[in-house]
């Protein structure tokens, strides 16, 4: 887990992961949110609507940019503000997918930073992209 503090962060600064989908994290999503949608659960229906089986919760797949944020840009000192994000193209289970982001800006006076991000898959496709809004905790906080 990396540890940036506040005057480690340049804009420029990049991280990247990798992370597989697997069937045992569509049924733990399902299990924790109730989310029966067919497209999601039922491979035959989302078949019929054109896609190549189950869709992967976007939710899921965008659960990794918390991971960008909170392990590794910048890590253990990030307060997740929020995040802006586009589904661009279906993920299915077992699919690798490359999480990546860059500090984009920086707000000095509430140690705020921008992160752009994004998720390919192993084909090379966009997934989704995003824009991380983080605090970097200190001793006092800065903003309220």
């Amino acid at each position: 887990m990396n540890q940036y503090r506040w005057s480690d962060l340049v804009v420029g600064l990049r991280h990247e992961f990798e992370a597989t989908i697997t069937e045992e994290m569509m049924e733990r999503f399902l299990r924790d949110t109730g989310d029966r949608n067919p497209l999601h659960v039922d491979a035959r229906y989302a078949k019929e609507k054109g896609f190549k089986g189950a869709v992967v919760y976007g939710l899921l797949t965008a659960s990794l940019y918390s991971t960008l944020a909170g392990v590794h840009l910048p890590g253990k000192h990030c307060l997740l503000q929020g995040i802006d994000i586009s589904f661009l193209n279906p993920v299915y289970a077992g699919d690798r997918l490359k999480v990546s982001g860059e500090i984009a800006y920086l707000n000095d006076s509430c140690r705020q930073a921008e992160i752009r991000a994004q998720i390919v898959n192993s084909a090379g496709v966009k997934v989704s992209r995003a824009k991380i809004k983080v605090g970097v905790l200190a001793q006092d906080p800065v903003c309220a």
